[in-house]
């Protein structure tokens, strides 16, 4: 019962996901938390397998279907978010070492995650009476690329909303184009993460077992959500950013208070 939990859980976020740009650890990582099943970090790992695969996926799909892709933005976007990866993972290692309890880093973590995600919903939500940036230039989108990979890898979210939002308002993309180029960023936030991993501790020290499921999950994650962000409109593909919005902030609320609680 617990592999089908966790598969039905990363084809689920992974679709949406692919489908939005968030890249599914910001519904894999909360909900994760929920179930109490792993350890923060362990969930961090588990949560980059799986949004590294949809990530893979998703981008190999679009750009087989030509789809537009900005690489003069996308690019130092993303290679940014590798320094910006590196920096997220030794502040949450620094994190975990100073609080020792895996519920408080929970909650700082859930608590970090909700404030963004609120901020990104109320923009996302009136962003037609705020005026967007229209800046450029490889300075910049490195800039923004550490920013966002420090959030991703922080936070064990693969970079998720904040990207999209944040890239609509400094770049003036519209919504699919900021789509495709959040899962560049994240696809190379989260080789970033699983590098460091990979040089440090180690996969041996984590409990991996349910990664297969969750991998298997992801790649038709992709597929599908990569198929779904083709076919639906501009303002389809930004209502279920938005929903995904209050789903995520409900499972951050609900996760802190549990943890605050000693639940």
């Amino acid at each position: 019962m617990q592999y089908v939990i966790y598969f039905l859980i990363a084809i689920g976020a992974t679709t949406v996901g692919s489908l939005t740009g968030m890249g599914g650890g910001v519904i894999i990582k909360p909900l994760m938390d929920v179930l109490h099943g792993f350890d923060v970090q362990t969930i961090g790992v588990l949560s980059s397998l799986t949004v590294f695969s949809m990530s893979v996926v998703s981008i190999g799909k679009q750009m087989l279907a030509k789809t537009k892709i900005p690489f003069g933005t996308a690019i130092p976007l993303a290679l940014g978010s590798v320094v910006g990866g590196l920096v997220g993972e030794k502040l949450l290692q620094v994190i975990v070492d100073a609080l020792q309890a895996n519920s408080a880093v929970t909650v700082v973590q859930n608590v970090v995650l909700s404030l963004l995600i609120l901020a990104v919903f109320l923009y996302m939500k009136n962003k037609s009476h705020i005026p967007s940036k229209h800046l450029s230039g490889v300075v910049v989108s490195l800039l923004v690329g550490v920013f966002l990979g420090v959030c991703s890898s922080f936070l064990g979210i693969g970079g998720g909303p904040i990207n999209v939002a944040l890239i609509i308002y400094l770049f003036s993309f519209d919504t699919k184009t900021a789509t495709v180029c959040s899962l560049v960023t994240i696809l190379f936030a989260q080789i970033s993460k699983l590098g460091t991993v990979a040089l440090t501790t180690g996969f041996g020290a984590f409990d991996l077992s349910i990664a297969p499921v969750m991998i298997i999950g992801a790649i038709a994650g992709g597929f599908i959500g990569a198929s779904l962000n083709k076919k639906c409109s501009e303002a389809a593909v930004e209502k279920a950013f938005n929903a995904v919005q209050l789903l995520v902030l409900a499972i951050t609320i609900f996760n802190i208070i549990r943890n605050l609680m000693g639940g």
